[in-house]
């Protein structure tokens, strides 16, 4: 449903609304900002205007604008009131999950377009299932006797509707990883839901907090804001949730923004993925066993457990560790191709036995529709693994249990289809799109086959607000740079990980190693993200440890006085990038640097927020001193006026 009488300006039915929008747009920026003390650059003016080519065409549109052209206000400006106009959310889509608490919290951007225009905007937050507690999961720790206090503690949040049936008259939330800051990810996996949860056939379903959140932000009007990953998994699910008789994810959009959009390829080939495990293909069709099937059915399936059974040995044998990643190599011999060919015509034979079955009625008609859904995956995701169609697989192992991967190399089809095609309004906005102003990559990557694009440089003075130095010595010289760093900004500083493995050495070096003792670190994985964001930001003289906050941290003033790049940023040498390295001519070039430079481009710009901040950049990288090529690239990407310096 329309809602003119909501648009911010006077709505004129026999004009054009984006004619309207744009001269609406124009006072905002050259009246109402400025009279309101608020800093308006004439970058983000161009950029406004840019923008409006998208709305009003319907098309892609790229946007590389640098830290500090306020991209967020203008592509917030339209996305608003063209919601309004259509009916219909926009949908903001961050790098991760982390980040998108940035864009809601009391002083960001979303808060002060509110205050100063004087008006409500409606802003929902669709996180991924994985961010909400699972009833059933906590209900399991209760014996656990490990981990008896967190039973204890997350169990006293769990409103007592979920368990006594009550009657809810208005929308209750509970459960969302925000609401247990205090638990570290390791402990939080016990808790959340995962891939693995079978929610339809749990009774607490209709009373979940996860549910319940669905629901509730599915009803936004202005704007719901997402993870990357999450707005995938909404693409890729959505047809199946439909065939289930179920709602997509998340609702029809008036107009698309993914946030840090270089990102995107990632979170498509991700949430694409499928994943393979024994223990839930054992654990469905023992349920099918539950029902009154014919003898035939019942062998078949007896059959096929212990053919899984088997393949999975075959599979855990053929693994090895890759260093510096939760991942697993998987070698495809030919013994795991003919276990898998047999395996596939097992589950064809059961998927005949249970049209049948279907025909006898002796399965329930959902409980059918879950088995033939996962058997339909199976097939689908081996046949590619043992065709070897251009995929990328991997194992991974947690709590004793093996997960086979199988992705797809290539995402560029399935994305023209299913959602550039879609004629809307989308916006990628990052300071890093293009390479040397060429979008080709990223177009070509995603599958894009029109659209617009535009480049605005940053208005900041990084000459007089930017100190840079590089460290290319080993440790422990590389330990005194960093207290180097440290001690001049007085903590104060962001230190940046490619790995978990990076960041539990560093982690114990600062417990171990006397001169790190007058400081104070935030690990990432001790807590909550966004709350030890918040902790930083608010603790002085304080230093946050992060793998995932390259992109998307915004933090102005002395909290984040400095940014500390332990390692330059390579991508990791595991299935996923080995997958895009064998498809190019020249790896390194290819793939390697052009990852590394702009995942460096975008930690820099971590540390420069606004036009009074000041700050150091530090590289601490022992490959700089034998790769003098490698350095050059390195300084390129830096903002041109700004001074380098070594560092002991």
């Amino acid at each position: 449903m329309q809602s003119f009488e909501k648009l911010p300006f006077t709505y004129d039915r026999k004009k054009s609304f984006m004619d309207q929008l744009g001269d609406w747009i124009g006072d905002v920026f050259y009246d109402i900002l400025p009279e309101a003390g608020f800093e308006v650059r004439d970058e983000q003016i161009f950029m406004a205007f840019q923008l409006e080519r998208a709305f009003a065409e319907k098309k892609v549109i790229f946007a590389e604008a640098g830290v500090g052209t306020g991209k967020t206000i203008a592509y917030l400006l339209y996305a608003i009131c063209y919601a309004r106009y259509i009916g219909k959310p926009a949908i903001i889509a961050c790098a991760d999950e982390a980040l998108i608490e940035q864009l809601v919290k009391p002083e960001g951007d979303i808060a002060k377009l509110a205050k100063i225009l004087n008006f409500n905007i409606d802003v929902r937050l669709a996180k991924a299932q994985d961010q909400y507690l699972c009833v059933q999961k906590l209900e399991k720790l209760r014996d656990d006797d490990e981990h008896e206090q967190v039973y204890e503690d997350v169990s006293m949040t769990i409103p007592a509707f979920v368990y006594n049936n009550a009657a809810m008259q208005e929308f209750h939330f509970y459960g969302d990883r925000k609401t247990y800051p205090d638990l570290n990810n390791e402990t939080w996996k016990k808790l959340n839901w995962d891939a693995f949860q079978d929610c339809s056939v749990c009774e607490k379903r209709h009373r979940c907090g996860m549910t319940l959140t669905r629901e509730h932000y599915r009803k936004a009007s202005d704007l719901i804001i997402c993870s990357q990953d999450f707005y995938m998994e909404h693409i890729w699910t959505e047809e199946s949730r439909k065939r289930k008789g179920q709602l997509p994810f998340l609702p029809q959009a008036s107009s698309i923004v993914f946030d840090e959009g270089h990102l995107l390829e990632f979170a498509a080939q991700k949430a694409l993925a499928y994943h393979v495990r024994h223990d839930l293909l054992e654990e469905i069709l023992e349920r099918l066993l539950s029902n009154d099937v014919r003898e035939e059915a019942a062998v078949l399936i007896d059959e096929i457990i212990s053919h899984s059974m088997a393949m999975f040995h075959t599979i855990e044998k053929g693994t090895n560790h890759i260093k510096g990643s939760d991942r697993n190599e998987l070698h495809i011999s030919p013994q795991l191709i003919s276990e898998i060919k047999e395996f596939k015509m097992l589950l064809a034979a059961l998927e005949d036995a249970l049209v049948f079955e279907s025909e006898m009625y002796t399965i329930e008609d959902y409980q059918l529709k879950i088995v033939e859904e996962h058997l339909d995956m199976l097939q689908y995701s081996l046949s590619l693994l043992a065709e070897k169609k251009n995929v990328i697989t991997w194992v991974t192992k947690a709590e004793g249990v093996t997960t086979l991967v199988i992705m797809p190399n290539l995402v560029e089809d399935v994305l023209q289809e299913k959602v550039f095609s879609k004629k809307l309004p989308i916006v990628f906005s990052s300071a890093t799109l293009s390479t040397n102003g060429d979008f080709g990559y990223i177009s070509g990557s995603l599958g894009i086959k029109e659209s617009l694009s535009f480049t605005v440089e940053s208005p900041f003075n990084y000459k007089e607000h930017m100190q840079v130095v590089i460290s290319d010595k080993p440790e422990p010289i590389k330990l005194n740079a960093v207290l180097e760093v440290l001690k001049k900004t007085e903590g104060r500083s962001l230190l940046l990980f490619n790995n978990e493995d990076e960041l539990e050495t560093f982690k114990h070096i600062t417990q171990t190693v006397q001169g790190f003792s007058p400081y104070k670190f935030l690990f990432e994985g001790d807590q909550e993200l966004s709350s030890i964001v918040h902790r930083f930001q608010s603790e002085e003289k304080t230093s946050l440890c992060a793998i995932h906050l390259w992109e998307g941290l915004d933090i102005p003033g002395p909290s984040l006085s400095s940014v500390i790049i332990w390692s330059l940023p390579f991508p990791p040498n595991d299935p996923v990038f080995n997958g895009k390295r064998k498809n190019a001519h020249e790896p390194f070039l290819e793939v390697d640097l052009p990852y590394m430079l702009l995942r460096l481009r975008q930690g820099i710009g971590r540390l420069i927020r606004t036009s009074s901040d000041k700050g150091m950049i530090a590289i601490v990288d022992e490959r700089l001193r034998t790769d003098a090529e490698l350095l050059e690239q390195v300084k390129a990407v830096l903002p041109a006026e700004v001074e380098i310096n070594s560092i002991l």
